[in-house]
């Protein structure tokens, strides 16, 4: 949340720096405040949810995102063979409802929309790779703690 609203925040400076045409209808100081002022409150809205999850302590993810990465295949297998019960089905049903959104040409803001358009794919995107990072991550450590030694996993 944090980078996404880092990104419609400077995307907000772009269009009050370099657009002097309205957007929709609007001002473009207009829509580029409004832009800027979202995104800080995405931001601290980011920040106060890490802070409570830190508050919370439980056990996070590991791995780097080349670990990450490899481990999604492995995580999908483990998913779909029932041995790990740990990824709800509804979080499978969002990666895969919004891999259908970004592929469909149907967006709720219009790509035409010059900065703006595109903003909708890029928050879904950030959260798509977020959500799966934080799911391999989870995953490695579920593999770490169950030690599956055909892995070649070493022990906490």
């Amino acid at each position: 949340m944090v980078v996404f609203g880092s990104f419609i925040s400077l995307a907000g400076l772009a269009v009050l720096l370099f657009r002097t045409a309205d957007i929709g209808g609007l001002s473009a100081t207009l829509v580029g405040w409004v832009m800027i002022a979202l995104g800080l409150v995405s931001v601290g809205v980011g920040v106060l949810r890490n802070r409570r999850k830190r508050a919370l302590k439980g056990p996070g993810p590991v791995g780097n995102p080349i670990q990450r990465a490899k481990a999604l295949p492995r995580l999908w297998r483990a998913w779909r063979g029932g041995r790990y019960p740990d990824l709800p089905k509804s979080q499978v049903l969002l990666w895969v409802v919004s891999l259908v959104y970004l592929v469909s040409p149907i967006d709720v803001l219009p790509e035409f929309l010059p900065v703006i358009g595109v903003t909708d794919d890029a928050g879904v995107l950030v959260w798509l790779l977020s959500s799966l990072s934080i799911a391999s991550g989870s995953y490695l450590r579920w593999e770490k703690d169950h030690r599956d030694p055909s892995r070649g996993i070493e022990a906490p």
